[in-house]
């Protein structure tokens, strides 16, 4: 929908005046005028009271669209691959015989990898403050999308945005919340978060990503450091906290026939395997928190999940989340967290 001349109009001089008060933040006038003119700020599904700014402006956190990657020999890293170690997470996405690995030492810096695995244009996000790496097909409604940061955050989350028109996506649900895309939802696609380690043992041929400039970023160092340690409280996060667990504990979220459900990562790691349903969720030792430590390998060891589907013709991968408990109930707060 073309914004009318109206409309238009109304923005200048609201803008102006916001401008000049101060009156800038959680504002889409200021937004339109200072950074954003081409989205169409008319349409939206959310109230823009709940839009904060993270700090950095429009890609200030840098997306990358040109993923540089080092293949495996015989399941040992080389070159700059080398420095990841073993425990070291790591977003993992196969489609047929390509398999890739995406370090969250990388991610962190980043957020965002705008890549194309196996012929299939997919978005591979981490959001750190939700502890949130979901993967997406980026083709919507015929048209292939690429995505960067806005700066901004809604309970906390990534709010990302695609350059094509300038809509913006909430990166834990994948839906658009404001602009002409408002209401579209991307395909969430398959990918597991797991230890480097269990990356290299299953696709010993497959990538890894590299910095295309080592040393744009402090690579392997974590930003957040205690971040996700017991007792400690989101990033400007306002809402409520879920009842009967930490804000900050993580959970495993899933999309089951019931609707979202999650559990918690200790009920699992105790358990080591839970079945609900026709879904098998399993724990194993051996994975670094990103958010822990000084440095991404240094991190407490959080253990692998995998979340599969049992079928007749075997277990298959099905997309899922670890999150925080404040995160899930924030954006699902009429689904279960199940801590026993």
């Amino acid at each position: 929908m073309k914004r009318s001349s109206l409309f238009s109009a109304t923005l200048f001089i609201a803008g102006a005046l916001a401008v000049g008060t101060g009156l800038a933040s959680a504002n889409p006038v200021v937004w339109q005028l200072t950074e954003w003119p081409n989205t169409d700020f008319e349409q939206h599904s959310i109230d823009y009271a709940e839009i904060q700014s993270g700090g950095p402006r429009k890609d200030g956190i840098p997306p990358i669209d040109d993923p540089v990657f080092e293949r495996l020999e015989n399941g040992t890293a080389t070159g700059w691959g080398s420095r990841y170690q073993d425990n070291e997470p790591v977003i993992t996405v196969s489609v047929g015989d390509d398999a890739r690995a995406y370090p969250l030492s990388v991610m962190t810096w980043h957020e965002i990898v705008n890549d194309t695995v196996g012929g299939l244009p997919l978005t591979i996000t981490y959001c750190p403050l939700c502890n949130a790496a979901l993967v997406f097909e980026r083709t919507v409604e015929g048209t292939v999308l690429d995505f960067g940061t806005t700066g901004k955050l809604r309970n906390s989350d990534l709010v990302m945005y695609d350059r094509q028109t300038e809509s913006w996506w909430q990166q834990f649900t994948g839906e658009a919340i404001v602009g002409s895309y408002t209401g579209s939802r991307l395909t969430l696609f398959p990918a597991r978060l797991e230890s480097f380690a269990l990356f290299k043992e299953r696709f010993p041929d497959g990538r890894v990503l590299v910095p295309a400039n080592p040393g744009l970023r402090e690579y392997g160092r974590n930003p957040y450091p205690a971040y996700d340690m017991p007792g400690a409280t989101p990033f400007l996060y306002q809402g409520e906290m879920p009842d009967g667990i930490e804000p900050m504990e993580r959970v495993v979220a899933v999309a089951t026939p019931n609707g979202p459900e999650a559990w918690s990562l200790t009920f699992l790691r105790d358990a080591g395997e839970i079945v609900a349903g026709n879904l098998r969720i399993s724990w194993r030792e051996g994975q670094a928190s990103a958010l822990d430590a000084a440095s991404v390998a240094g991190g407490r060891d959080v253990g692998n999940v995998t979340v599969q589907r049992l079928t007749e013709a075997g277990p298959e991968d099905v997309p899922y989340d670890v999150t925080f408990a404040f995160a899930f109930h924030a954006f699902r707060p009429d689904s279960p967290i199940y801590t026993d």
